[in-house]
């Protein structure tokens, strides 16, 4: 059994049937660093491509909303290469009153590379401070989290 990763909230993140949304990423010459394999650097790089697809599509542009990076904590478990893909999965965590936590894996040919918990703020880019989501968003969230607690991915003792 995977240790429990604090954010984690049940969820094992080195498996890959836990994700609802995947982004490929293609990794390039320049991730790699001078030990010859891609930077750990470069992960935070691949988990926010993920995380800004997957939160502009729960998102309506009529929300005024953002987010910001709280807190990352990345688990290097494998190394990997230049040239070829990886595949990033993510999954709601947990909402807060005005934060989101998400979890993440990385994988390449089905083997898990990372895993990663990140906290983001719910940001007002007009008056540039956190708030708490408009109630579709909660909504949203809220259903995400639910589909995946149901689909019986995460474990019963939280």
């Amino acid at each position: 059994m995977a240790r429990e990763i604090e954010g984690a909230a049940g969820f094992d993140l080195r498996d890959p049937s836990i994700y609802r949304h995947w982004s490929r990423i293609t990794i390039r010459f320049s991730d790699e660093d001078r030990m010859g394999h891609v930077n750990n650097a470069v992960y935070s790089v691949w988990l926010e491509a993920c995380r800004v697809e997957y939160l502009y599509s729960l998102f309506d542009p009529s929300d005024e909303l953002d987010t910001v990076l709280a807190r990352i904590i990345v688990d290097f478990i494998k190394e990997t290469h230049y040239p070829g893909e990886v595949d990033v999965g993510i999954l709601m965590t947990a909402i807060g009153s005005k934060s989101i936590t998400s979890g993440y894996g990385v994988f390449q040919n089905g083997e898990c590379l990372a895993t990663a918990i990140a906290v983001n703020v719910f940001f007002d880019s007009r008056t540039r401070t956190s708030r708490s989501p408009p109630d579709t968003v909660r909504e949203r969230v809220l259903a995400e989290i639910a589909a995946a607690r149901a689909s019986g991915d995460a474990d019963d003792a939280d």
